[in-house]
C-alpha cells in the first residue's frame, strides 16, 4: 500500500462537500449525523452543486459568444426535489427525455413542451401515441425510425441524431459506446443522410435539428476528439442545409465529465465552448448541450452504515448495508467508487479493504483492496459523485428497497 499525502486523500474536496475538524461535511453540514438521523443507506444532495454546474455551462457558452440551450438529461436523476429546485433556481435549463415515461414526468414537474427535447431509440407505436400529442421537439436516431414517424405525423418538424464514425470518452480515443468505428445502434451515418431528407420530403417532414451523442465522461485530454466529431457533425449540418433542410439547432449531446477519479482535473469548460464556437457558430445555428452527470453527479453522496469488518483469508472485507440495486453505477459503466470514512475524512490508510454491499451476488463489490483508514462495525461510509445514474436507475433486486434521500438546497 502506498503511502498517501492529505491531499492526495481529499482529492474529491470541493465547494459542498470538505472536510470539518476531520469531519466529512455535505453542504456544511455533519455526514454521519445525516445518516445518524435518517436511517441509512440514503443519498444526500447538495442541489447547489447542480446549480453552480449549470450556470457554468451558460457562463461558457455566454463568453465563447454562442446562441445556447442547456437541456438537463431527466435519465441521470429524475428526484421531484432535485427537478423544483432546479427548475426554481436555474429556470434556463430545458430538458432532455428519453422514453414516454420521462417526457410525462418532465411535463408533470414543471416544463413545457416547447422546453423539452425526445431524443430516443427504437421507438413502437405505441411510444409515439404519447409522445407525438405533447408537441415537444422530438429527434429520430434510424432511417426505419423516421419512416414510422412520418406515417405517424406527416407534416411534422423534427430532428435528426447523426452517428459520426467518432466519440469521446474518459478513457481517450475517439471510440465510444455510441459512435466509433464499430457499428452502433445509434444515429444516421453521413453518407445516408440525403436518405433521410428523401424520407422526410415525402412525408412532408421538416428536418430542423441535428443531433450527436458526442461522448460520455470525457476530460480535457479528450478535447482532439470531441473536435473530431463536432467538425463531422458541422460538415453533416451543411450538407442538410445545402439539401434545403433550415437547420435551427445542433443538439452536442451530454458526456462532459467532472472529476470522479485521484487523477481527473475538471474539463476546461472555455475550451470546449470554444470548439463548439468554430465550428457551429459559422452555421448560424443554437447550439445546444444536454448533460446530465456533469450537473448532477456531483450533487450527490451515498451514505452507508458498516455492519460487517471481517479478516478472509487474508482480504479484509467490510460489508454495508447497501447494494448495487441501488448504486449500479459501478457495475453498468465500470465507474470506479472512492469510500469515505465519514469521523475521520482524511486519515491516512492503514490497510486495504474490500466493500461489498448487502445483494446475494458475488459482483456486489463497491471498492476492491481500496486503501482506507481503521474501520469499525456502525462506522458511516459515504461515497460521493454518485448523484447521477445511481437513484435513478434502482432496482428491487432481492426486494432490497430504495434508499432514501435528503436534499439539501442552502449550504451552511
Amino acid at each position: 500500500m502506498r503511502a498517501t499525502t492529505t491531499d492526495e486523500r481529499t482529492w474529491w474536496k470541493r465547494p459542498g462537500l470538505g472536510i470539518v475538524e476531520g469531519r466529512l461535511t455535505i453542504a456544511g453540514r455533519d455526514a454521519e449525523e445525516m445518516a445518524r438521523e435518517r436511517g441509512t443507506p440514503i443519498f444526500v444532495y447538495d442541489l447547489e452543486r447542480a446549480r453552480e454546474q449549470a450556470e457554468a455551462l451558460r457562463g461558457a457558452f455566454e463568453a465563447a459568444d454562442v446562441p445556447a440551450t442547456v437541456r438537463y438529461a431527466l435519465k441521470a436523476q429524475r428526484e421531484p426535489g432535485f427537478l423544483r429546485f432546479l427548475r426554481r433556481r436555474a429556470p434556463f435549463v430545458g430538458l432532455d427525455v428519453c422514453s414516454p415515461g420521462e417526457l410525462e414526468w418532465a411535463l408533470e414537474h414543471g416544463w413545457g413542451p416547447d422546453e423539452i427535447s425526445y431524443t430516443g431509440t427504437n421507438l413502437s407505436d405505441r411510444d409515439l401515441a404519447r409522445i407525438l400529442p405533447t408537441g415537444c421537439h422530438l429527434n429520430v436516431d434510424l432511417l426505419s425510425q423516421l419512416e414510422r414517424v412520418g406515417r405517424a405525423a406527416p407534416g411534422r418538424t423534427i430532428g435528426i441524431r447523426v452517428n459520426p464514425r467518432a466519440g469521446a470518452t474518459h478513457a481517450g480515443g475517439g471510440e465510444s459506446a455510441y459512435a466509433g468505428s464499430k457499428p452502433t445502434k445509434f444515429g444516421i451515418y453521413p453518407e445516408r443522410l440525403l436518405d433521410a431528407v428523401a424520407i422526410a420530403r415525402r412525408y412532408d417532414l421538416t428536418i430542423d435539428t441535428v443531433h450527436v451523442h458526442s461522448g460520455y465522461l470525457y476530460f480535457d485530454d479528450s478535447l482532439d476528439a470531441v473536435e473530431e466529431v463536432i467538425r463531422r457533425v458541422a460538415l453533416a449540418t451543411s450538407s442538410l442545409i445545402e439539401a434545403g433542410c433550415p437547420i435551427a439547432e445542433v443538439n452536442t449531446g451530454g458526456g462532459l465529465g467532472v472529476p470522479f477519479r485521484p487523477s481527473d482535473t475538471p474539463l476546461d469548460l472555455a475550451a470546449w465552448a470554444g470548439i463548439m464556437a468554430r465550428h457551429l457558430a459559422p452555421l448560424g445555428v443554437t447550439v445546444a448541450t444536454e448533460p446530465g452527470e456533469f450537473i448532477a453527479k456531483q450533487s450527490g453522496v451515498h451514505l452507508a452504515e458498516v455492519v460487517t469488518v471481517e479478516d478472509r483469508d487474508g482480504s479484509t472485507f467490510v460489508g454495508l448495508d447497501t447494494g448495487w440495486n441501488v448504486l449500479c453505477e459501478h457495475f453498468v459503466y465500470r465507474i470506479p467508487f472512492y469510500p469515505i470514512l465519514c469521523r475521520a475524512a482524511g486519515a491516512a490508510p492503514v490497510r486495504d479493504v474490500t466493500f461489498s454491499g448487502h445483494i446475494n451476488e458475488g459482483p456486489d463489490l463497491f471498492a476492491e483492496d481500496h486503501p482506507f483508514p481503521e474501520v469499525t462495525e456502525g462506522d458511516i461510509v459515504a461515497l460521493p459523485n454518485v448523484g447521477a445514474y445511481n437513484a435513478s436507475m434502482t432496482s428491487m433486486h432481492c426486494m432490497r428497497e430504495p434508499a432514501a434521500a435528503v436534499l439539501l438546497e442552502d449550504r451552511v
